[in-house]
């Protein structure tokens, strides 16, 4: 099997994992209660207007044909009622006309919030930002505290350096998030607030009248450490322990016997060999950081995806919940596949048979 091939395979696989997300989502959140479309009108709206707004929405169809319009809508290719309401609800480039009805292709159609009254890939690529700003950093952090606390605890293994090392990663494993992120917040946003000077709430992107949109910095430092601990935790055992398998291998070995020098062997040798398990654990971490960090935002007020999806789920907005659950499982199959691919790039053993 070439490359391309895998690829080609890994991205069906992937396609029927996000079909099954969708699915999955789609129905449990029938289960939920309340109507959609009283919480957007409110309690005391009278029944006519509550039945005009969700046959407007589709609310009134069986379960299954709401799933069947929903795909339609997300298809690139698809058909539609040939109307000019719909030519500018979706901006399609028409293809084949059936009469009334017309076979286009379009950007997938995210539909509008309930409750924002938005599109929804318009409030996603809004949030999108901050939380890949906040995902990235957060691994950064993570990264270069596992590398050099990992890589120490294996040279010093046995000593008290080691032990020190081993504990604190253990504790930061075991601590949640959300429990981190108040102590963070808490102790350098409000105890430490003077010396620190760093806010407990806000984002990288602040839109300042008189400004326009400023970056702000300072407000990513406590939820990008925040949601860095317990990565960075897991990823120094993860170091740890892969270089310490590979520390006492023959090709080691065999480099301290030609007479290379001690760092030669480090970097060459051991923590080359030892990276493959650490950027299969780490890519798997920046794919839930960039699609789970809902706590953190939801303390540290960031306006990402997943304070958007919090608020999304008070509201029952579902095609702000059905897009943030669409955007999370396409960026978890699409890294997935370039850890693989990455991972056969690092390791000459690996092969795609």
């Amino acid at each position: 099997m070439t490359r391309w091939q895998y690829i080609l395979r890994r991205l069906g696989a992937g396609f029927l994992v996000w079909l099954s997300v969708l699915f999955a989502i789609f129905f449990l959140f029938q289960l939920l209660p309340g109507d959609p479309a009283r919480l957007i009108l409110g309690q005391r709206a009278d029944p006519e207007t509550i039945a005009l707004l969700r046959k407007e929405l589709g609310l009134d169809q069986p379960v299954f044909i709401q799933f069947l319009l929903y795909l339609n809508d997300l298809s690139p290719i698809s058909i539609h009622e040939n109307t000019e309401e719909n030519r500018k609800k979706y901006n399609y480039l028409p293809l084949v006309r059936f009469d009334e009805w017309v076979l286009v292709v379009k950007v997938p159609y995210l539909r509008r919030s309930y409750h924002f009254r938005q599109p929804v890939s318009k409030l996603l690529l809004e949030a999108l930002p901050n939380t890949v700003a906040l995902a990235v950093s957060a691994m950064v952090i993570a990264l270069a505290v596992a590398l050099f606390l990992g890589s120490l605890s294996a040279i010093t293994y046995g000593s008290w350096v080691d032990s020190l090392i081993v504990a604190f990663s253990t504790i930061g494993i075991s601590v949640p998030s959300f429990f981190s992120g108040l102590v963070v917040a808490w102790l350098f946003g409000y105890v430490l607030a003077d010396w620190t000077g760093l806010p407990m709430g806000g984002s990288l992107f602040e839109y300042e009248p008189g400004y326009g949109l400023t970056v702000h910095l300072e407000n990513l430092v406590l939820p990008a450490l925040t949601l860095g601990l317990r990565p960075a935790a897991i990823l120094t055992q993860m170091t740890r322990s892969s270089m310490l398998d590979i520390m006492y291998e023959h090709f080691v070995l065999t480099g301290y016997a030609k007479g290379l020098s001690r760092g030669r062997v480090f970097f060459k040798y051991i923590l080359r060999n030892a990276l493959n398990p650490v950027v299969t654990v780490a890519t798997g971490w920046f794919a839930a950081l960039l699609t789970g960090a809902f706590f953190i935002e939801y303390i540290f007020s960031w306006k990402g995806v997943g304070l958007l999806a919090v608020q999304s789920l008070k509201t029952l907005d579902l095609p702000v919940i059905m897009g943030v659950a669409l955007l999370a499982s396409t960026i978890f199959v699409l890294i997935n596949i370039a850890v693989d691919i990455i991972y056969g790039l690092l390791d000459p053993r690996v092969s795609y048979r």
